[in-house]
């Protein structure tokens, strides 16, 4: 493992061979400490958790149990920033107890399309909310002497064909859209970027010289560039690149590098530049490990992600069976009512401890109610059906397990799903639907039959006791959504643009999510930003002014009801007469408010320049054109409750 008081090594103190060794992990899941010579790295799936797998007797590796965590997700729809960072300080307290050097993760990948299989892993279709989510993530991992692998680098929007395919988009929607979480994530110095599997623009991103270059523009500190497991195909190709770390270990690869040394097809000067890069992020390791102390207990740790889940779960339609008053009947169904839902794939994690049913959270909190609950998997229908009869409320968990690998089949619910809630709301008009979905839904058959919907995500292992406190009323319905959801997967600008078995082509641009729906208003079921509450608010009083660097911007929120509540002011904005194609308003900054009953609260959020500006592919830089913009106050991407205008040089 090497030791804490060793001298930093450098290129210069190592042999070609041993350049070539460190250049890739010695297995799995760890560098190579070429003999003891340097320190020792150990990397573990993320960030829902630590997938840390271990050896059994038989040397077969099996994952260690471990705190789940609400997805990315759910994190995202808190809009709440600390969230995201205090979720990064508890992962960061598991890795220190199971000695892990680098989480793999955050993902800021843009929810291009809601079929994505890996959705439940990224945070958002917006560029701002994804990569803030990401930059405070981040903080709080490393800021505990944990390193992470921002992922996937770039333009990796679907699993369809990820390991061959070629996203073909132009280089302003790079700019503005793709590259845009990566550089706000790199604001918090995260220890590596992990590359995507994809190519862009006809050049493998393990290859890509030229996005590697504006990527470490965007790096305070030169970290280091690591591969996606297995996606070098050429690995003289990418050292010459820039990218540092090969994983796992390819014996293929180290010949290849060898021999093109050899040849003097490289040089030393593009080993060592690789070389010095990893030198220096494995001493930094090295220095932290000897001082990482974990700050949290367990329960610490799963109170704060219950806090997650709770600020996260969206409340998207209510006619007023919610909250669930104490004393009320309910029953809890549906196709497989106690299943514990999680995304798949490297990201999906072992809880380490029970976890409690929706029915057996909900008798904690309403002590008074009859609670029954059944599954329809080892009940059958007809008696799931006969439970929800008479009762004040009847609640149908629904549900589905997307990962990595694949992407979704549809936007809509199973058959049965859409059979059960159908019948349950024919018995029951106070039929509340729990989906426990990793991305948008097509609620259409459904939605205008049953009385309540409740959007929880995967919830992670305390999940249904924040659902069950959300459903009470225990705490406000306080989550928006971070991607919009439409009336179908064909509304969807990115499902029809032209895809082959080599090729996915970005068509639509810039009009992605909102940036699109806008324009087509018709076509929205619920808008990205939505999200109801138990409370009500006003905005008032919006004001803008010229600043240094930009403009501020300050207007009150009052909470106008008698319970306490939490809104998010959403500020976008939008170029009242430009000269080339814009968005119809674009959101450039976002804060959530709690608020007593009745309290009022002045906020101001600061808008740089960059927030009027776009990216000019003719003079290769970001641009502002002369001229009137407007600042929108909204609740969410279709509810603008306030305008001001400023003029902008």
């Amino acid at each position: 493992m090497g030791h804490s008081n060793q001298k930093p090594l450098h290129a210069c103190d190592l042999s070609v061979e041993e350049k070539i060794l460190l250049l890739a992990g010695r297995d799995f899941w760890n560098t190579n400490s070429l003999g003891g010579k340097v320190f020792e790295a150990n990397l573990s799936d993320g960030p829902v958790g630590v997938r840390k797998p271990f050896p059994d007797e038989k040397g077969e590796l099996h994952d260690l149990p471990s705190i789940a965590y609400p997805s990315a997700e759910v994190l995202a729809q808190t809009w709440d920033p600390a969230l995201a960072r205090l979720t990064g300080e508890c992962v960061a307290d598991d890795c220190i107890e199971k000695g892990v050097d680098i989480l793999l993760g955050p993902g800021v990948n843009l929810k291009r399309t809601p079929m994505c299989g890996r959705n439940f892993e990224y945070f958002s279709e917006d560029p701002l909310l994804a990569g803030v989510f990401g930059r405070e993530y981040i903080a709080g991992a490393e800021n505990r002497g944990v390193g992470t692998s921002l992922k996937h680098f770039c333009a990796n929007n679907r699993e369809y064909g990820r390991l061959y395919i070629s996203s073909e988009v132009d280089e302003r929607t790079l700019r503005e859209l793709y590259l845009v979480p990566f550089e706000i994530a790199c604001e918090a110095n995260p220890s590596t970027v992990m590359c995507s599997y994809n190519l862009v623009n006809g050049v493998r991103m393990s290859e890509h010289a030229k996005l590697y270059r504006i990527l470490r523009s965007f790096w305070r500190e030169d970290g280091a560039i690591v591969s996606d497991w297995g996606a070098v195909k050429d690995r003289v190709a990418s050292l010459k690149a820039g990218l540092d770390l090969e994983m796992p270990f390819s014996e293929e690869s180290a010949s290849a590098l060898k021999t093109a040394y050899e040849k003097g097809e490289i040089s030393d000067s593009d080993l060592d530049e690789c070389v010095e890069r990893l030198l220096s992020l494995l001493y930094k390791l090295q220095e932290r490990r000897g001082k990482r102390k974990v700050l949290r207990t367990r329960e610490e740790r799963l109170s704060s992600a219950e806090k997650v889940a709770e600020e996260g779960i969206v409340l998207l339609k209510n006619t007023g069976v919610l909250p669930i008053r104490n004393g009320a009947s309910v029953s809890v169904t549906g196709e497989e009512t106690n299943r514990y839902f999680a995304g798949g794939g490297s990201a999906r994690v072992i809880p380490d401890g029970e976890i409690s049913t929706l029915s057996e959270a909900l008798s904690a909190l309403l002590p008074k109610s009859e609670i029954v609950s059944a599954d329809v998997v080892s009940q059958g229908k007809m008696d799931a059906y006969r439970l929800s009869y008479g009762k004040d409320v009847a609640i149908v968990v629904c549900g589905s397990e997307d990962g990595e690998g694949s992407d979704r089949p549809s936007m809509a619910l199973s058959e049965n799903d859409v059979r059960f809630i159908l019948e349950t709301a024919k018995n029951n008009k106070n039929t509340v639907v729990v989906l426990r979905c990793g991305a948008a839904v097509d609620v259409s058959a459904w939605e205008n039959r049953v009385a309540a919907i409740v959007s929880a995500g995967y919830g992670g292992q305390r999940g249904n006791e924040a659902l069950a406190a959300v459903l009470t009323g225990k705490v406000d319905a306080a989550g928006r959504l971070a991607e919009t959801w439409a009336n179908g997967r064909e509304e969807y600008l990115s499902e029809n643009a032209y895809r082959d078995h080599n090729v996915s082509l970005y068509e639509e641009g810039l009009r992605v999510g909102y940036r699109d729906f806008d324009l087509r208003p018709e076509a929205v079921r619920y808008p990205f930003g939505f999200g109801l509450s138990y409370a009500e608010f006003s905005f008032s009083d919006l004001k803008v002014s010229r600043e240094k660097g930009g403009a501020k911007v300050t207007l009150k929120v009052k909470n106008i009801s008698k319970r306490a509540g939490s809104e998010v002011v959403q500020i976008y904005v939008r170029e009242a007469e430009p000269c080339v194609f814009r968005p119809y308003k674009e959101l450039k900054a976002f804060e959530k408010v709690r608020l007593a009953a009745g309290e009022e609260r002045e906020i101001t959020v600061f808008l740089p320049r960059r927030a009027f500006s776009y990216y000019s592919t003719a003079e290769d830089g970001w641009r502002v054109h002369a001229g009137t913009f407007e600042v929108l106050a909204c609740k969410n991407a279709r509810d603008e409750m306030l305008k001001a205008t400023i003029d902008m040089e």
